[in-house]
């Protein structure tokens, strides 16, 4: 009676085992679609400053935006501001590319995360009908001459 016992406290132990397990991949899930909706909210922020610069950096915007400053070359200065943005312009592109990049790796993250989770919650399967017999289905006879010759070719190389 006592190892009958001791099979149930292992039995037991393994599926809350599972769970905890489980557990940990459902947590780890939420940690990283906390992390999805953060490089989505940056990815956001991004998109609205270049949408800025973009229109920042029209001609007419540029000449607007320095006609305050008195130069003698306000062509130098119109110029060095068209760099400026668009140097500006390619870092935020960069910085885009790279939260894709971390974007598309999160969602893979999440994916196999919840997939994992599921496999854990599921369980292995079992028979939950004691001594029952497994059916399988009897191969003809052609099946079973293919089995044959295949098997024979392997052993004979």
């Amino acid at each position: 009676m006592s190892i009958k016992r001791a099979i149930q406290n292992l039995i037991t132990l393994a599926l809350l085992a599972g769970c905890a397990y489980a557990q940990e991949a459902t947590e780890r899930a939420a940690k990283l679609r906390a992390q999805l909706a953060d490089v989505q909210a940056q990815q956001t922020d991004l998109q609205t400053r270049l949408a800025q610069i973009d229109s920042a950096i029209k001609p007419e915007n540029i000449a607007r935006s320095l006609a305050g400053v008195g130069s003698t070359r306000p062509e130098e200065l119109r110029e060095a501001r068209r760099r400026q943005l668009d140097i500006q312009r390619k870092g935020i592109q960069s910085q885009l590319d790279s939260l894709a990049a971390t974007r598309t790796r999160l969602e893979n993250a999440i994916a196999s995360a919840d997939a994992e989770s599921y496999r854990q919650t599921a369980g292995p399967i079992t028979n939950s009908v004691p001594n029952a017999r497994v059916v399988t289905t009897k191969k003809s006879p052609r099946q079973t001459r293919r089995v044959k010759k295949h098997y024979q070719r392997k052993t004979s190389i």
